[in-house]
């Protein structure tokens, strides 16, 4: 059984209907990123979805809920990766992370089209592995 740390996560029973929403939630993001053609816009509602992806899969494999914490978005990257067994998750995850708080703490950031592109191809496979495991 996976452990889950309690400064992070919290117990919580989820029902079908809310991990449900949760995961409906990241998906609107995801069809955001997939259409809007400004790369920054791209960029941002793919990291959303993939955190909100991260979100809705730990609630349902591990009956927790996320606490919104300093760190909770390495956690969510982190527990992704693990639940999904895929390495990738947690490099590139983690990669987005950087850029975002980069953008946000840093002054901004410039992601160039073909950048946010493969970022979105990416956020979209792992979105449908999420799908997957969650059947």
């Amino acid at each position: 059984m996976m452990h889950f740390e309690t400064r992070f996560f919290q117990k919580s029973n989820f029902t079908t209907e809310q991990v449900c929403r949760l995961l409906e939630n990241a998906r609107r993001d995801l069809n955001i990123a997939k259409i809007d053609p400004l790369p920054e816009v791209k960029f941002s509602y793919s990291y959303n979805a993939l955190i909100k992806a991260g979100i809705s899969l730990i609630a349902k494999t591990g009956k927790v809920k996320v606490r919104s914490i300093q760190g909770h978005h390495v956690k969510i990257i982190e527990k992704m990766s693990q639940i999904l067994d895929s390495e990738e998750i947690a490099e590139i995850g983690n990669a987005m992370r950087t850029k975002r708080n980069l953008d946000f703490y840093g002054g901004g950031i410039v992601i160039s089209e073909k950048e946010s592109r493969e970022y979105f191809i990416f956020v979209e496979d792992v979105f449908k592995k999420v799908e997957r495991s969650m059947r």
